[in-house]
């Protein structure tokens, strides 16, 4: 008898493993970038900055150190390596980094109809790839890097983007993601051969805007592949999975705009409410400049660590903030709720926010004219399954016992998958973090003496 109760016990256990392991590996690794820092690392919104202060601390002046002296920088420099030094992101203020940001502007300053145009063009040349007879089994996030391959290509160089090129770009994009969620190990190869790419193209002028003017051939060559081939197409594949996957999750919702997909109002809304959701910055740390004053009781010192929580932060304030539900957003706008999916104005906002939020509906309007999105797998914020799903054709239909099937085979795979990679995620994380520390990436460029604009260029790869 006591043996089948150990049988019995040890079976519910390893059955439950799928419920509560990878939530646990996700809340660990979130409690690690906030305390890698050690004590100058402060959580935001915690203990010492509640949620109301939140916008206040970010669009703060002195909040304004982007990667010298955080421990949690040298992570982030391993990520996007190469060219980390040069990311757009990680640049500290000053007139390089005022150059970069305007030729960031000069390349995303498309007409809002252009955007829109490129955008559903890209979809619909994707999509005409994918072999969809009635239903097919897909990872929409794959898809979706493809679409966002093509349009940034043609953004920055201002021609079609070849299928070899499209190729490269997403290899390296995937790779970086990749990494970023502790999935797989990073492989410079990949990365490294799209930089070669780009440095031909650097070198033979064949780019839409003039690039930086203070940064050298292959420093412009970094620029385009961390700024446009790194964070612009992982950013809008992550957003348009979001998309996708809350649509295939709440039917009510995805039905309504199918049969109006001409109303910008509600998929404004919808897309609103995904990124509250599932905000694509799960933590964005600061280095403080100066003391910041938080009230007449707290101040936060000179040197300190900020560590903004977006999740947390984006959870806060709302009327049952875990349900989904694009109607709130008819008498609430962004500026009055706990909501900055692309930052604050007083401080480095996304520069492409205006950009991503009309080619996500351009993108989204052009999958629902030809596809019925369905999904049973799990949607988190970090989205490492890659978004799980059917698309099943608007025109042909699907049988609903196949479809069953199906969905059934996803929520089970997606379970057992969730096991295995939480425990990849925790042992590679636990590797990347120990790498990144002996690398020291940016505090090596940074503890450079005698040269200009903080430091030369300290590479962990030899090009």
């Amino acid at each position: 008898m006591t043996a089948l109760v150990c049988v019995v016990a040890s079976s519910l256990i390893v059955a439950s493993v799928p419920y509560w392991l990878p939530r646990r590996i996700l809340a660990l690794r979130m409690r690690l970038f906030t305390r890698i820092n050690g004590p100058d690392g402060i959580a935001i919104p915690g203990e010492l900055v509640s949620a109301e202060h939140f916008k206040q601390i970010y669009a703060h002046p002195a909040a304004s150190g982007r990667s010298k002296g955080a421990a949690l920088s040298d992570l982030f420099w391993y990520w996007l390596s190469p060219g980390p030094e040069i990311h757009q992101e990680h640049l500290e203020p000053g007139e390089r980094y005022e150059d970069v940001a305007r030729a960031t502007q000069r390349f995303l300053a498309l007409p809002k109809g252009r955007a829109e145009d490129l955008a559903a063009q890209c979809v619909k040349h994707v999509l005409a790839g994918i072999a969809v007879r009635n239903v097919k089994l897909v990872r929409l996030r794959d898809p979706m890097m493809r679409v966002w391959a093509e349009f940034y290509y043609e953004l920055v160089f201002g021609e079609h983007c070849p299928l070899a090129a499209r190729e490269l770009i997403v290899a390296n994009a995937n790779d970086v993601v990749s990494a970023l969620k502790c999935c797989a190990l990073r492989h410079m190869d990949k990365r490294l051969r799209l930089t070669e790419f780009l440095l031909a193209k650097v070198k033979a002028g064949h780019v839409a805007q003039p690039l930086p003017e203070r940064l050298s051939i292959e420093e412009q060559a970094f620029y385009l592949q961390g700024v446009f081939f790194n964070t612009a197409i992982v950013q809008m594949s992550e957003a348009m999975t979001h998309l996708l996957m809350a649509l295939a999750h709440h039917d009510h919702i995805q039905e309504r705009l199918r049969n109006d997909l001409g109303n910008n109002r509600y998929l404004d809304q919808i897309i609103a409410e995904t990124l509250r959701q599932y905000p694509l910055f799960g933590i964005a740390h600061r280095i403080t400049s100066n003391d910041i004053a938080v009230d007449d009781r707290t101040t936060i010192a000179k040197g300190s660590v900020l560590c903004f929580n977006y999740p947390d932060y984006h959870r806060s304030g709302f009327d049952d903030a875990e349900r989904f539900d694009p109607d709130r957003w008819n008498s609430i706008s962004g500026r009055e709720v706990s909501y900055i999916p692309f930052g604050v104005n007083g401080n480095r906002p996304c520069p492409a926010q205006a950009m991503a939020l009309v080619t996500m509906r351009a993108a989204g309007r052009e999958v629902l004219k030809r596809f019925i999105c369905y999904s049973s797998a799990a949607h988190t914020r970090s989205i490492p399954n890659r978004g799980p799903g059917l698309l099943v054709s608007r025109e042909r239909g699907c049988d609903p016992l196949l479809r069953r099937a199906l969905l059934l085979f996803i929520a089970v795979r997606d379970r057992w998958e969730d096991v295995g990679r939480g425990l990849v995620q925790l042992i590679l994380g636990t590797y990347m973090v120990w790498e990144a520390r002996r690398l020291q990436l940016c505090h090596r460029h940074f503890e450079t003496a005698n040269c200009p604009a903080g430091g030369h260029v300290v590479q962990d790869w030899k090009p």
